[in-house]
């Protein structure tokens, strides 16, 4: 008798009831924290059977807990098969809510992804690709840990991750990390070493600079992140006495001239570091060396200069 395929993009109600698991529950956490996952991610976040895992998606979607955003379709017409990508649904949403969450969750979920551009999409994506990979080293490692922005302490009220900085001429600039994060590393001593990182997943689609000063560049966003640190606002929402700016660019030549900038404008050049995503992918272990040699050189009061990745 045939296998019964079920519709990827259209759920179904011919499947039976299910009783969420702690499991489910897990997956469930990832995506309100990384907003889209491929399955490949979650399997690796979660050390599970590929096989088991994505059955266990297909009952979640169909029963409306997880997501499947259709502009990812444009990746199967694309290049064929592909890990498929998942966001939290309304019931799952309703159910982190009820369970755990004691913040009132308004947006309608599945509307929320339905409506991601592809756009969206890649950059949701490439934030998930860097925080992934950093996560499972982290976790091979054994003496490094990396924990995100909720579970940071810190003294702001609402969205922690987001805020504004004054212009030179009064006007505001908001401050939008596309991720935050500490590395905390276990010395011999027994001392935790912790440096702040706030990353930015650059895919080209900003100028690096702009002769209008009010519109959105590269060189504006790294001005604010300067401003930022130069007035405590990382000491005062995160308590981070050390905090580096990790750029990831597309491609090595995008890299380049983003450092360009910030070396020839900035007179903190030392906050900011430059990786390209092949790299991180190509090799996570040589990544987070780089970010350890890095954390050793981040004190206080000054900045190193920018060093490359180690050799592989």
């Amino acid at each position: 008798m045939p296998t019964l395929r079920h519709p990827r993009f259209r759920r179904t109600d011919k499947f039976p009831p299910m009783e969420l698991t702690a499991r489910d529950a897990k997956i469930l956490r990832l995506l309100r924290r990384h907003r889209f996952l491929r399955s490949s991610h979650i399997a690796a976040l979660l050390r599970d059977s590929r096989q088991q895992l994505l059955r266990r998606l297909q009952k979640l979607y169909h029963h409306g807990y997880v997501e499947r955003p259709p502009c990812q379709l444009d990746y199967f017409h694309r290049t064929g098969s592909q890990a498929m990508v998942y966001g939290l649904g309304n019931r799952g949403a309703a159910f982190l809510h009820r369970t755990e969450s004691p913040i009132l969750i308004r947006l309608d979920q599945n509307a929320r992804n339905r409506s991601a551009s592809r756009l969206f999409l890649d950059h949701a994506l490439m934030i998930s690709d860097v925080l992934v990979a950093l996560e499972t080293t982290c976790r091979e490692c054994g003496d490094v840990r990396i924990r995100y922005a909720e579970e940071l302490s810190h003294s702001a009220n609402g969205d922690v991750s987001r805020w504004s900085i004054a212009d030179s001429d009064g006007a505001r600039t908001a401050v939008i990390p596309d991720a935050v994060f500490a590395l905390e590393r276990t010395r011999v001593n027994g001392l935790v070493d912790s440096v702040l990182y706030c990353l930015e997943a650059d895919r080209g689609t900003m100028p690096v600079q702009s002769s209008n000063p009010h519109r959105s560049s590269i060189a504006r966003k790294f001005s604010a992140y300067e401003t930022s640190w130069r007035t405590n606002v990382f000491k005062q929402r995160f308590n981070a006495s050390r905090v580096q700016v990790l750029t990831v660019t597309t491609s090595a030549a995008r890299r380049t001239s983003i450092m360009e900038c910030a070396y020839t404008s900035r007179r903190s050049p030392g906050l900011f570091q430059f990786v390209a995503l092949t790299d991180i992918l190509t090799s996570p272990a040589a990544f987070l060396d780089f970010l350890l040699t890095r954390q050793d050189c981040a004190l206080v009061e000054s900045f190193m200069p920018h060093a490359p990745l180690p050799a592989r």
